[in-house]
């Protein structure tokens, strides 16, 4: 007697499988839904006579630029600016901070310059026998400098629509760079954004050489300076300190500087907050 109810229970699981089988919805995906690119920026291609290569760089153009062909743009130079370093979270703070609410900074075109080498790019040559040893490609920032002032630049202000106001940001290495240049060639940019500089390369000799080359006389407005500094330890932190309280008596050289610590924050964490404060402090619209 137990065996037909056996098979009436099992035909009816049978039954109930296949119309779960049969069933369209449970077998069908979805649609894909229509994808479409989302653009932030564009890439353009330049070849470097400085360096005698090409090189990427990634740019930004604000909303509406291609609205009034007469309105020109602030310029914002981003080291380490390849799409997989600081491109995109720099260009979302710029973007952020621009907007019509918001209105704490200009409408600005992003540069991102994509890196090669960068310890080639943004170091000077070192005394020091294991930098050297451990790091044989660096000591071509002259060479990466002349490429900022007579390859990049003028591409930038010949390509598009530019009103004069360079803005460099640098980190690490980079901020060691951007340091360098507001010493050696302050008129490059107006403004600089430096976070945690790495001025411990060649001994510290960048701060040993600061007060000699800030003397040095120039026409130039004085730049803005930022400089942030994270969670470095001393050695850092020294320098940094001394390198700021030179440019701090120097007035005729930097008209405005600004130094905030992170303490909080790593070398490896630090450039998007010193970045937001940097746009805040130095580049907010007056009201």
């Amino acid at each position: 007697m137990l065996l037909p109810n056996f098979s009436k229970v099992a035909l009816s699981y049978g039954l109930l499988l296949l119309l779960i089988l049969a069933t369209p919805a449970a077998n069908a995906q979805s649609p894909a839904p229509k994808r479409e690119p989302f653009v932030l920026g564009h890439i353009d291609r330049i070849k470097s006579v400085q360096l005698n290569e090409d090189r990427v760089l990634n740019i930004y153009l604000p909303d509406g630029y291609d609205a009034d062909p007469k309105v020109k743009y602030p310029v914002i130079y981003l080291l380490d600016g390849s799409a997989d370093e600081d491109f995109i979270h720099i260009v979302g703070l710029v973007q952020y901070l621009t907007f019509p609410w918001i209105d704490a900074l200009p409408k600005s075109i992003v540069v991102g310059i994509a890196t090669v080498d960068r310890r080639r790019d943004f170091t000077f040559p070192t005394h020091n026998a294991k930098d050297l040893k451990d790091y044989p490609t660096t000591g071509k920032s002259a060479a990466f400098m002349r490429f900022l002032e007579k390859d990049l630049q003028p591409y930038v202000e010949k390509t598009y629509r530019t009103n004069g106001q360079k803005t460099l940001i640098g980190q690490s290495l980079g901020g060691l760079f951007a340091m360098e240049v507001l010493l050696k060639k302050p008129t490059l940019f107006n403004t600089y954004i430096i976070a945690s500089p790495s001025l411990w390369w060649d001994d510290e000799s960048l701060v040993a050489q600061a007060p000699t080359l800030l003397k040095q006389t120039s026409s130039a407005t004085p730049a803005n300076v930022f400089v942030a500094l994270g969670n470095e330890g001393p050695e850092m932190k020294k320098a940094t300190e001394s390198m700021v309280s030179l440019l701090r008596a120097t007035p005729a050289r930097v008209g405005r500087i600004e130094y905030v610590p992170f303490p909080e924050e790593t070398h490896a964490t630090i450039l998007h907050r010193a970045v937001y404060k940097g746009f805040e402090t130095l580049y907010k619209k007056q009201k």
